[in-house]
């Protein structure tokens, strides 16, 4: 049985299938990271545009 999936391997395209499978790694990792954030730390990062207080343009 192994004979024939090692076989029939050799005409996956491995680059392709290594470059999907890192990029759903880095993609699941981006969204769980995302998802743990505080939403207090959310709301601080999302209202940097608007604040008032910026010390570094005067």
């Amino acid at each position: 049985m192994y004979k024939y999936i090692l076989e029939q391997a050799e005409n996956i395209n491995w680059m392709a299938l290594f470059a999907l499978i890192t990029f759903f790694i880095v993609f699941g990792i981006g969204v769980y990271l995302a998802l743990r954030k505080d939403s207090a730390e959310i709301d601080r990062i999302s209202d940097l545009p608007l604040a008032d207080d910026d010390p570094i343009i005067q």
